[in-house]
């Protein structure tokens, strides 16, 4: 007990320390932000931009759906009684809606006007799942290696990563991108370009990715079947490791369809894709500098601890 106190309390001062860190860079660079009159904006301008609008409202209402839907599953323990089927059912459940939008529910009269490939709803889709599962197929694999990371649950592997977690990864990506964009567009509309705000963007990216990885893991620190060798270590350093992910997608992202030039499907794959080999070769340089021998093993398809063959 007294060990887990000890554990627990080192997290919570290292963390502390880590975030007032952040915020203390964040007010000294915020000192030589220039404002414009206006306050600037969470979200798109409905009229110049209603697609991308109405996307970023209605992520943002799933995101309080799915949310509260874990967290029933994690606070009664509901994934006791989850066997590969049950993983799929919810995880894919749970993605099907976002992904399903852009085909059968258009957002707005100027989005059920435009060709399916156009519609702003699916190329978001599209970037998010590409990203997504390349974090799961690739990057986990740095996880197991770097941070000793397991998931023990019963479930489908393609790669040796559950695949239920891609579909999963699909909506947590989808809520943390949404709120990254709110984030980034308030900076760029309320302040006047120039260094300063460049800097205090990047340290603002910077702050919010670490933040966003340290929530995730903190979050799920109840669920047995994801561990680590070394929790203190996956909260410091971990948050760190997987903040990489979003210092590449968060910026990005945001760049679809945000100005007055409109992103076709295919320039938004390949920036998908694009942002997923940088955050790859980011992955593997701080290995490197680790010093920590690489291995991925993986087989094409295969069930583990399933109680259905």
């Amino acid at each position: 007990g007294n060990t887990l106190l000890h554990i627990t309390m080192d997290i919570v001062v290292a963390m502390v320390l880590i975030f007032f860190a952040q915020l203390a860079l964040l007010g000294l660079l915020s000192l030589a932000l220039s404002k414009y009159s206006h306050p600037g904006n969470w979200l798109p301008e409905p009229k110049g931009n209603e697609s991308k609008h109405l996307y970023e409202v209605w992520a943002l209402q799933y995101s309080v759906f799915w949310i509260g839907c874990f967290a029933l599953i994690v606070g009664f323990k509901i994934y006791e009684s989850m066997d590969e089927y049950g993983y799929m059912v919810v995880c894919g459940g749970l993605a099907l809606p976002l992904l399903l939008q852009p085909l059968v529910y258009p957002l707005g009269p100027r989005e059920a006007r435009q060709p399916v490939l156009e519609r702003y709803s699916l190329k978001a889709n599209v970037w998010i799942f590409i990203f997504s599962h390349i974090g799961n197929y690739w990057y986990t694999h740095y996880f197991f290696t770097v941070l000793k990371a397991r998931y023990t649950m019963p479930s489908w592997r393609l790669n040796g990563v559950p695949l239920a977690l891609t579909f999963a990864t699909h909506f947590y990506f989808t809520t943390y991108h949404t709120f990254s964009n709110l984030m980034l567009r308030k900076i760029t509309t309320r302040y006047r370009p120039g260094p300063a705000r460049s800097a205090f963007l990047a340290g603002s990216v910077l702050a919010f990715s670490y933040l966003t990885a340290f929530m995730e893991t903190f979050s799920i620190s109840a669920y047995p079947d994801y561990s680590f060798e070394d929790r203190h270590m996956a909260y410091t350093v971990g948050s760190a490791f997987y903040g990489i992910y979003f210092i590449v997608s968060f910026p990005v992202f945001f760049r679809l369809d945000e100005g007055g030039e409109k992103h076709s499907l295919f320039s938004a794959c390949f920036e998908a894709l694009g942002s997923g080999m940088l955050v790859l070769m980011l992955l593997d340089a701080v290995r490197l500098a680790l010093g920590i021998e690489f291995t991925m093993a993986g087989s094409a398809w295969k069930c583990t601890d399933c109680r259905w063959h």
